[in-house]
């Protein structure tokens, strides 16, 4: 996905992205067309939410747990993908049965901004949130890495992959998730060893 502009599919895969490590199985997996294979690709959200989820929302709670406030990057207006699992698996499904050979799809439900999520994580722990710099932002969040994904904008559409293959998302937003979902559960098994 590319930074600073909404991606869509029918966008080459980007090297400089932060997942450009997806680059050679998404080139593997559609390369088998040129064999009669009708291979197609999802680039999934960076966030695919719901039950168990051990990704990078579950590392934001652990570090607002540990710093005692939830933090953002600058101004925190950059828009981060999202899907719940289940609508991922609902287009993993579709994408099976009825993509296109050779289709880049894009399991992406949303874009929220980062603050937002931030504020969500801050009202559930009942926590102070605040804007944090670059150097801050890479001792809250564990690494240069983390820190420079939770403040690169990165938004994502989906419309292409929706006209497609009719796929509608129907399950929780991610704010809606923070709130209904096992988000702030006492952190256990793998999500406490993940991000501990």
């Amino acid at each position: 996905m590319a930074a600073g502009r909404e991606s869509v599919e029918t966008d080459p895969a980007d090297t400089g992205s932060l997942a450009h490590f997806r680059i050679p199985g998404e080139r593997a997996c559609l390369s088998f067309a040129e064999h009669g294979v009708r291979a197609s690709v999802v680039r999934l959200a960076p966030t695919v939410h719901g039950p168990g989820d051990i990704g990078f929302v579950p590392m934001m709670v652990q570090a607002a747990r540990t710093a005692g406030f939830s933090g953002y990057v600058g101004d925190g207006v950059n828009r981060w993908p999202a899907v719940h699992r289940a609508d991922a698996a609902v287009l993993f499904r579709l994408a099976l049965e009825h993509a296109p050979t050779g289709s880049a799809l894009h399991g992406v439900a949303e874009n929220l901004t980062l603050k937002s999520i931030a504020e969500k994580i801050a009202e559930k722990l009942a926590l102070p949130v605040r804007s944090l710099g670059p150097e801050e932002a890479v001792a809250h969040f564990g690494s240069p890495f983390f820190a420079t994904a939770y403040a690169t904008d990165a938004p994502a559409s989906g419309r292409l992959t929706r006209d497609l293959l009719d796929w509608s998302p129907r399950h929780p937003t991610l704010l809606q998730d923070l709130d209904e979902g096992d988000y702030f559960d006492a952190p256990t098994g793998a999500t406490a060893d993940r991000w501990a």
